[in-house]
């Protein structure tokens, strides 16, 4: 089969490998498409350097992962031995630490969950990482109610158009942050307004949110908690990229600021949630209910990758950056 492999830091080689068997209780998917998220070019550049020292990190001397790809929507090409949740021809998707960059991978049985069916392939693909943060942040870590005031900070990239929605779908009333070139696509998605960063700064005005979704991370803590309630919650999903310390050194200084505010301040954990189907089965609920739908900027061939991933990295994407394998 074809992958990028991921032999030293820098960029992925398109190699010719073995295709791998599933074990007893694993599942031998053939990737139709996958999607590029920051996680993939973090780990495909070993930055930031300090996230390289880290004992759950990037890996000292060289990748840990030698193909990335954390989302996958494909078909059940074989089954173990032990399987009987699939058989071949099932069309499933998934949130995976690692292996979408490739034409087939192996993923345990418990952990695909079936494609939605109004969703194509490359639809599909552009839902695991982004929409799981995006649910992790606003129902896990933010306890989101309804009638709310969320404010999403980051409202056009892959994350935020995800959480715009669920938001939306969760009854609360959200306002979306985002360039001037994007407030028509957020409001579009069902932001009840969006605000254009470059126009207004949301931490001073008037206004006041119960729960403050932080992905541009383009705010300290200190000036978001003067656009929240006193009893809101600050939750941090990314930040601004950086090659030694961001956006590690944000949520660092945002889990320390945690224990000296008033408010709630929290950080979701993406990767803990590539061990459940839990958080991808309730999204895969709210797309098939039409509540939610992905948002894809471009979608890219498999062999032009390592240009989604560019493009991806120059953080300015409306929605997913989607490839076709």
């Amino acid at each position: 089969m074809k992958a990028y492999v991921l032999r030293s830091y820098g960029s992925a080689e398109l190699r010719e490998i073995d295709t791998p068997s599933p074990a007893d209780n694993e599942v031998l998917v053939r990737v139709r498409a996958t999607s590029v998220n920051p996680y993939d070019w973090h780990f495909m550049k070993g930055e930031p350097y300090i996230a390289r020292l880290m004992p759950s990190g990037l890996g000292l001397r060289r990748p840990k992962m030698p193909i990335l790809g954390c989302d996958m929507a494909g078909q059940v090409e074989a089954v173990g031995k032990a399987v009987t949740r699939w058989q071949p021809g099932d069309d499933v998707f998934a949130l995976r630490e690692q292996g979408g960059f490739a034409e087939y991978v192996t993923v345990p049985e418990d952990l695909l969950v079936s494609k939605p069916k109004n969703l194509s392939y490359e639809q599909a693909a552009a839902v695991p990482m982004a929409a799981v943060s995006a649910l992790l942040g606003l129902r896990d870590v933010g306890k989101i109610q309804p009638g709310q005031k969320v404010l999403v900070n980051g409202a056009a990239g892959g994350v935020g158009t995800f959480a715009v929605q669920i938001a939306r779908a969760l009854d609360a009333i959200v306002i979306g942050v985002c360039s001037g070139r994007n407030t028509d696509l957020v409001r579009s998605i069902g932001a009840h307004d969006a605000i254009d960063y470059g126009k207004e700064d949301f931490t001073r005005t008037d206004q006041r949110y119960d729960l403050l979704l932080d992905i541009a991370g383009s705010r300290s803590v200190r000036a978001c908690r003067r656009a929240m309630t006193p009893k809101g919650t600050f939750v941090s999903i990314g930040g601004k990229a950086g090659r030694w310390l961001q956006p590690v050194g944000h949520l660092l200084s945002t889990m320390a600021t945690a224990p000296m505010v008033s408010q709630r301040v929290g950080a979701i954990d993406a990767v803990k949630a590539m061990r459940t189907t839990q958080h991808l089965t309730m999204v895969s609920t709210l797309i098939e209910d039409g509540k939610v739908t992905p948002v894809i900027d471009r979608c890219y061939p498999f062999e032009e990758i390592q240009s989604a991933v560019a493009y991806q990295e120059q953080g300015h994407t409306q929605g997913k950056v989607v490839v076709t394998v």
